[in-house]
């Protein structure tokens, strides 16, 4: 795993047994500022969204939805599954309280250092529950608001973009939930419809992907 720098300055982890990275390298806080937060957390109008974030990874999306819930006061719970833990080493290493969070970088090693399968409050307006497993053979309970869909890309990991596990994140939304991604290709969209999401092919990142989708539970 070696780290690298992003177009924007925020750093990524890249992966050569793969040959694929963690988040954009035409700017990985851009990015994900863009699709998770502006196009997912900002665009619903639930008070306190219970999120779910498939693929926990760095941890970059977590943090970046811990500072939106303290600068708006709105109360969040987030669920992020993740079957590869970083290690902490590697974590500390990609320093975005440095960029993003200056005053909060307790709160971003508290990200990687809560406890596995259980409630942890890690600010007054965010609670995180960490799942230490396999999304496609993880059964989720019902009553999220929004999804955080962050799985490496379909050729790098097909078997996490497969129809019934659209299916299963449809069921475990709320009405009017919505899932955000990256991924705009036609076969995912594709797969989305026939979950029964209504979709729509948003603009992507300022500098980056020229569509990204968000799906909505009608």
């Amino acid at each position: 795993m070696e780290l690298e720098k992003t177009a924007d300055g925020s750093y990524t982890l890249y992966v050569p047994e793969m040959d694929e990275h963690y988040h954009s390298v035409k700017g990985a806080l851009t990015e994900s500022q863009h699709i998770f937060i502006d196009k997912g957390l900002k665009h619903s109008s639930v008070l306190h969204p219970r999120i779910l974030e498939i693929g926990l990874g760095t941890g970059l999306n977590c943090f970046l939805t811990l500072l939106a819930a303290e600068g708006t006061g709105r109360k969040v719970h987030y669920t992020g599954i993740e079957r590869y833990p970083l290690p902490e080493e590697t974590i500390l290493k990609l320093d975005y309280p440095s960029i993003i969070g200056l005053g909060h970088e307790e709160d971003y090693a508290a990200i990687h250092r809560s406890p596995w399968g259980q409630d942890a409050a890690l600010t007054p307006w965010f609670t995180l529950h960490k799942i230490a497993g396999d999304f496609t053979q993880y059964k989720f309970e019902k009553g999220y608001d929004i999804v955080y869909f962050d799985a490496f890309a379909p050729e790098k990991q097909p078997e996490m973009w497969d129809q019934k596990l659209f299916d299963s994140l449809y069921e475990c939304l709320n009405n009017g939930g919505i899932l955000t991604t990256y991924c705009a290709k036609g076969v995912v969209r594709r797969m989305l419809q026939s979950s029964g999401f209504v979709v729509e092919r948003l603009a992507g990142p300022p500098g980056g992907k020229r569509e990204i989708l968000r799906a909505t539970k009608q």
